[in-house]
């Protein structure tokens, strides 16, 4: 190879430079706590256990997604730096030859694995190109076929959890059973927990079958039904919005341990998606109306709507009428009855008055023949309630003082409780009901649309006859507001009565209750600024001082 001397000493200045640049990108390098080294390619290819080969030609390729060498990945820096200075006469005149116009150098060639290129033969070109603020090349590419995604951030650490990846997919073949999935983690020794996962399902199909399971059924049977509906609960939430840098499968792994220790401090079953949701609130970000109505649409057309309810107990007389509620829902929609008595100091939770309580609670409980529980706790009221409503889906609440008007409405337990609680609310003033006819009082808002959800479910469901209510409030457009529920409703094929009172909801909702036979109340929380519920009235709380019939107030 030929070289001009004026250009090859210019090179050799130039090497000078880049070894300088490189020695400093060595210190930042340790600073920042990455590694500045090449990936070797024989180390990727045995931990990725890449086989499969083809050739692709020659390609124009970028330079910042070549990570490794074949043979050299010690000579240079991440970035294609040099660092021998024994390299300096070659490396020069490679750049000398480079820059001369007369000079027509070869493609470099690379191996090609995921998204990233490894050189075999080119090095010095590609330090050269890079160092010139080139960003492409000529080169022949040899591709690997690999399911494990290799970008160009990969770092040498990186490739112990990708062998783990390429182990996992090989023993479970899930890549075939389920195309295109995607289990990254970013931590290393996961997979193993996947695997046992797995291997768990596995055991307990075997047991319900009274039969051998074929372990790719058992792979399928733990991603369909195990992953991908906790999966979703965290999609849903945009759960990994509060945990940048972390993959998906980091978050499944991570709430699935979290649930087992929540299951044993809270004594019962949660569900993956309730699980999630406590991370939210562990993480104290406020969940948002449209939250639970999106949580649970799934569930919704599933299985049934609620699953876990949570029931209050003051052991009053009255807040039996909360229990005999939670009954007649947990007979119709299977579900359990997680009871909640709590005392304000520790030598009280074995009293007699706790002991009653218990007994009263397992008798009611077991002459309905549903699953129950009750939990005695030391706390404050409002704040345990909002607890352990993250792990239920709905909370069965006597109403022993309903909030009053003025600013008195917002000094209410329940006005807090409201706020705070991240689950539906039941309120019960009196008797429980069958939920025979369900007035829905809608207003177009986020919190209405929950309740909309609800009722649809309950004439689904419970086939329980539904009227929509509606009355101006403020400049709201009533007619607009109702067509949606018409619209929506009619999806669900669902019929209704639907009601347009021309006086206003706070004067109009309490008489409309009592004259069409309404025996459950379904409603948003509070939706209007808190100067017009000082000042004017809040429908919610009218509802509630003057309901005879159950309240049921989505937030």
């Amino acid at each position: 190879m030929s070289t001009n001397p004026y250009q090859f000493n210019a090179a050799l200045s130039d090497f000078q430079s880049a070894q300088h640049r490189a020695a400093l990108e060595e210190v930042l390098a340790r600073v920042r706590g990455r590694s500045n080294d090449l990936l070797s390619y024989d180390e990727v290819a045995q931990k990725l256990k890449l086989r499969s080969r083809t050739d692709a030609g020659i390609q124009t390729i970028p330079l910042d997604a070549i990570v490794g060498s074949a043979g050299r990945y010690t000579e240079f820096t991440r970035t294609f730096l040099p660092r021998n200075t024994d390299d300096r006469q070659r490396w020069a005149r490679v750049k000398a030859a480079f820059m001369d116009p007369s000079s027509a150098l070869p493609p470099i060639e690379v191996y090609k694995v995921g998204e990233v290129y490894f050189v075999i033969d080119g090095n010095h070109r590609v330090s050269i190109a890079r160092q010139a603020g080139i960003t492409s090349i000529e080169a022949h590419v040899i591709e690997f076929r690999t399911d494990i995604a290799l970008t160009p951030d990969v770092q040498p650490d990186d490739l112990i959890i990708k062998a783990e990846y390429a182990d996992f997919l090989e023993s479970t073949h899930i890549m075939e059973l389920r195309p295109n999935v995607d289990l990254s983690v970013t931590t290393c020794c996961q997979y193993d927990k996947l695997l046992e996962q797995i291997c768990v399902q596995q055991y307990l199909l075997e047991k319900g079958l009274a039969a051998e399971l074929p372990f790719p059924q058992a792979v399928e049977d733990w991603y369909d039904n195990v992953y991908t509906p906790l999966a979703e609960a965290i999609r849903d939430r945009g759960l990994l919005r509060w945990f940048p840098g972390r993959t998906l499968t980091d978050l499944y792994l991570w709430i699935s341990e979290n649930r087992s220790a929540l299951e044993k401090e809270v004594g019962w079953e949660i569900q993956s998606d309730i699980a999630a949701t406590d991370l939210i609130l562990k993480k104290g970000v406020k969940s948002e109306p449209g939250s639970w109505r999106k949580a649970r649409t799934v569930a919704r057309y599933t299985d049934n709507l609620f699953t876990d309810i949570l029931v209050p107990l003051s052991g009053e007389a009255e807040c039996w009428d909360s229990l005999e509620q939670a009954v007649l829902i947990a007979q119709h929609e299977g579900a359990r009855i997680h009871g909640l008595h709590i005392v304000d100091s520790p030598d009280k939770v074995q009293s007699p008055e706790a002991a009653e309580v218990q007994r009263q609670f397992d008798r009611t409980c077991a002459e309905a023949q549903v699953d129950a529980r009750l939990l005695i706790e030391v706390g404050d009221i409002t704040k345990k309630i909002s607890e352990r409503a993250t792990v239920t889906d709905l909370i069965v609440l006597k109403i022993a003082h309903a909030p009053g008007s003025g600013l008195s409405a917002l000094r209410s337990p329940f006005r807090t409780l409201l706020t705070e609680a991240s689950r539906p609310i039941l309120a019960v003033p009196q008797k429980a009901s069958r939920f025979e006819h369900a007035l829905l009082a809608y207003d177009g808002s986020e919190r209405a649309k929950e309740a909309l959800f609800v009722a649809t479910y309950l004439a689904e469901t419970w086939k329980t006859r539904l009227t929509v209510f509606t009355a101006p409030e403020g400049s709201r457009v009533t007619e607009e507001v109702q067509e949606h529920v018409r619209r929506y409703l009619d999806i669900h094929e669902v019929e209704a009565e639907y009601l347009l009172s021309e006086c206003g909801v706070l004067e109009c909702l309490p008489e409309t209750v009592e004259s069409h036979g309404i025996d459950l109340v379904l409603m948003g929380s509070h939706s209007s600024s808190v100067l017009r519920q000082v000042f004017i009235g809040s429908t919610l709380d009218l509802a509630l001082r003057e309901s005879k019939v159950p309240v049921f107030i989505c937030r």
